[in-house]
């Protein structure tokens, strides 16, 4: 399983703005970051300096949002989606995304549930529940 680390997370989003940018062609991957990147202007002057970004994993500010993180769970559940790992994961965003009627909306759903069950996780020193992590997609599914 690839680990990178958070300099390379960095480092893999602010290239990729860069490359979108001077209309560079894109891996598969890439372009679905691009995809979300471009759902996320407000990240674009972090992801436009790549030194400022590394400087900045030393100084997280309570309470500002982490584009790099956001971003990356946003990648993830796509991947998840794209190979239904764990299964029943693209079922339960497509019916989350049919009713928000958005399927970034269902995104950030999807992202506190994905959080809540890596916090868990870490926190039970086990395994990822994918089944809870469904069922808490779903539940966001079911709600108005």
């Amino acid at each position: 399983m690839f680990q990178p680390s958070q300099a390379d997370v960095r480092r893999f989003f602010c290239s990729i703005y860069a490359k979108a940018r001077a209309n560079q062609p894109l891996e598969a991957i890439e372009t679905i970051a691009s995809l979300w990147i471009d759902e996320h202007p407000e990240y674009h002057a972090e992801l436009a300096d790549v030194d400022a970004a590394l400087l900045s994993m030393q100084q997280a500010e309570e309470g500002k949002s982490n584009p790099f993180l956001h971003l990356s769970m946003h990648l993830s559940i796509s991947e998840q989606c794209s190979i239904d790992q764990p299964r029943g994961i693209r079922q339960a965003v497509e019916l989350l995304t049919h009713r928000r009627d958005s399927l970034h909306a269902a995104h950030h759903e999807a992202m506190e549930c994905l959080g809540k069950m890596i916090w868990e996780s870490q926190r039970a020193g086990r395994p990822p529940d994918g089944d809870a992590y469904i069922a808490c997609v779903q539940q966001h599914a079911t709600q108005d």
